[in-house]
């Protein structure tokens, strides 16, 4: 079992920054995977970013391209989203989650085994 908690939402104004974190516990050792995703109210859970948890390749979708940054820090068992520029269409529910094998793709969320619970992010006009 891996047990995900995501923190560092909230309400912030548009080109703002805020960093979330995702900390990680159990099966770590073994992730293959670990992403973000979100999803708006009324919309289905989409990719944000994900990336290795070994080698540290990365992925993102193209509407964060250039604006966001995710990290891990092995040590920790702790995942990041670096989020600047922030856009009021960024406002969403933030879940990481963690793809235990390396099957589907990364930007699919069928793929991932464990998710968190989520965080708020709102970007205000």
């Amino acid at each position: 079992q891996v047990q995900l908690v995501e923190s560092g939402g909230g309400l912030v104004q548009a080109g703002d920054s805020l960093r979330l974190a995702c900390a990680a516990s159990g099966r770590t050792f073994t992730a293959y995977t670990m992403g973000w995703f979100r999803q708006a109210p009324g919309k289905e859970r989409q990719f944000v970013a994900a990336i290795r948890w070994s080698g540290g390749n990365t992925g993102y979708a193209d509407s964060v391209k250039g604006r966001f940054t995710i990290s891990r820090d092995n040590a920790k068992n702790t995942m990041y989203l670096q989020m600047n520029s922030l856009k009021p269409e960024d406002t969403a529910v933030y879940y990481c989650g963690v793809r235990m094998r390396p099957i589907g793709t990364m930007t699919s969320r069928n793929a991932y085994d464990y998710w968190g619970q989520g965080t708020q992010v709102t970007v205000s006009s």
